[in-house]
């Protein structure tokens, strides 16, 4: 790793997290619409880990790979904010969806099955798995409820290290929150349950997750923007 000089050969180390790139690159794209370019995230990834290299020292309280994964993953995000990375439309079938979640979970005093909210919405259940699809890229916030605040920083922007008061672990460390999240989730359907868990706690892409569940990485997408979707459901008074 260190040339005749005594000096870390960055081209050598580039090639060792490469993968590393990659593996942020296939799980960030699993949240994000099909418009998105897996190619895009990687190229603006590698930007993050020259960086990442560049400004490393030793000593600094860190392991590299965390620190260069935090590096890479806001390299992605600045990329995608400046790509403006979700079209209105999309959150627009995001907030339909939402709607239907909570008017039809409220009116049964359970979780819905999809053909029960398709009806709310007043479509098949085949028109409701698609608006699924397309929605891919669901999250527990909307990125357009967080505008520019009055320094001219938008929610991603917020999300980047360095600013505390936005930090999303504040949030839940707020124990009313996390105790109504933890609720929200064990009131999953089981799949949903089971998939929320291999992604975020197992850290599986969306393909790996397919294999595991038995079912198309499609439907995969599918269940993990409805499992979102019943989340902000019972999330929306925090």
């Amino acid at each position: 790793m260190y040339t005749a000089q005594g000096t870390l050969d960055k081209s050598q180390q580039i090639d060792q997290y490469i993968p590393l790139v990659r593996r942020l690159a296939h799980h960030l794209i699993a949240k994000l619409p099909a418009s998105v370019q897996i190619d895009d995230l990687i190229q603006a990834g590698l930007i993050g880990l020259m960086d990442a290299i560049s400004r490393f020292e030793e000593g600094q309280g860190a392991q590299f790979e965390t620190y260069a994964s935090q590096r890479i993953r806001g390299a992605m995000l600045d990329e995608l904010r400046q790509a403006d990375w979700m079209p209105r439309g999309v959150r627009q079938a995001q907030r339909k969806i939402d709607n239907a979640t909570l008017k039809t979970e409220q009116k049964l005093g359970r979780s819905a099955t999809e053909a029960e909210i398709a009806e709310t919405l007043g479509v098949s259940l085949a028109e409701y798995q698609d608006m699924l699809f397309e929605s891919r890229g669901a999250q527990l916030v909307y990125y357009d409820d967080y505008a520019e605040d009055g320094d001219g920083e938008g929610y991603l922007d917020r999300q980047m290290d360095g600013d505390e008061e936005a930090n999303p672990l504040e949030m839940l460390g707020d124990q009313r929150f996390r105790s109504t999240l933890v609720k929200a989730i064990e009131e999953l359907p089981e799949r949903e349950k089971m998939l929320m868990g291999l992604y975020y706690e197992q850290e599986l892409n969306f393909r790996e997750i397919a294999a595991v569940l038995g079912v198309t990485e499609s439907r995969v997408c599918q269940l993990h923007t409805q499992a979102v979707s019943r989340l902000r459901a019972k999330l929306k008074d925090h």
